[in-house]
C-alpha cells in the first residue's frame, strides 16, 4: 500500500492502451481454439456476457448499497469482506479473499495492481482496458491525484490518497462516500448510483437525479 498526501494536481492526457501482446494472443487462441472445435462461440459469447452485462460492477454496487444503508453490514464489511460479500452471494474466480476500503473526506483509496491486472470480476466484472495498461499502473503509484484528474476528479487538497496493490491473493473494493440527498432511496436506487470506477477509487458515486 502506497500512501500520498499533498501531492500538487498534473494535468495529463488519460492513457488509454490498445490492444496489447496478451490481447493478440489470446484472441489467436480463441480463434483456433473455435476452428479446431475445442470451444463453443456460443458458450464462450455467454461466458464473456455474463461477465460484461449480468456481473458487470452490478453485484459490487449491490454490496456498496447495502453498506449505505445498514451500518451492521457496512461494519462487517470492513471487517471481513469476503464472508459479508459471500453473504450476498457473490463469491466465486477472481474474488476469494476480498479487503474493502473506505473513503472518507479525510482518506480517499485508489486500486492498482502494478505487477499485473488482479481483479475482483465477482464484484466488479471485467476489467477495463486501462486497469491493465502500464502507464494507468505506473502513474496510479507515483501521481494519483494526477490519474484522478485523468478521470475528472479532483480532491481538497487536504485528503490523503491511499493506493492499494491487489495481489493474486488480495483484491480489494472501495466503498466510496455516500452522495448527499440520498437518505430516503432504497437499496436498489442507491445501488444505481455507484459506478464501477467508484469502486476502484478512480471516480466518485454519482449524485442522486
Amino acid at each position: 500500500m502506497h500512501e500520498h498526501g499533498h501531492d500538487p494536481a498534473h494535468s495529463h492526457d488519460p492513457a488509454h492502451s490498445h490492444l496489447d501482446g496478451m490481447d493478440v494472443r489470446v484472441r489467436a487462441l480463441e480463434t483456433l481454439l473455435t476452428q479446431k472445435g475445442y470451444v463453443d462461440p456460443a458458450a464462450l459469447d455467454r461466458i464473456i456476457e455474463t461477465y460484461e452485462t449480468r456481473v458487470g460492477p452490478h453485484n459490487g454496487a449491490a454490496v456498496v448499497a447495502k453498506a449505505w444503508a445498514e451500518p451492521a453490514y457496512r461494519e462487517w464489511l470492513l471487517r471481513d469482506a469476503t464472508a459479508a460479500i459471500a453473504a450476498l452471494g457473490y463469491t466465486g474466480r477472481q474474488g476469494e479473499h476480498m479487503v474493502a476500503v473506505e473513503n472518507t473526506p479525510e482518506v480517499h483509496n485508489m486500486v492498482v495492481c502494478t505487477l499485473c491486472s488482479c481483479y475482483p470480476w465477482p464484484v466488479l466484472g471485467l476489467p477495463p482496458v486501462w486497469y491493465k495498461s502500464a502507464p494507468y499502473r505506473a502513474k496510479a503509484v507515483l501521481d494519483p491525484r494526477g490519474v484522478l484528474a485523468d478521470f475528472g476528479v479532483t480532491l481538497p487538497q487536504g485528503t490523503t490518497i491511499r493506493v492499494w496493490d491487489s495481489t493474486a491473493e488480495v483484491r480489494y473494493l472501495v466503498l466510496p462516500m455516500r452522495p448527499a440527498g440520498t437518505e430516503g432511496l432504497t437499496e436498489t436506487a442507491l445501488a444505481a448510483l455507484v459506478t464501477r470506477d467508484a469502486m476502484i477509487g478512480t471516480g466518485l458515486a454519482k449524485a442522486p437525479t
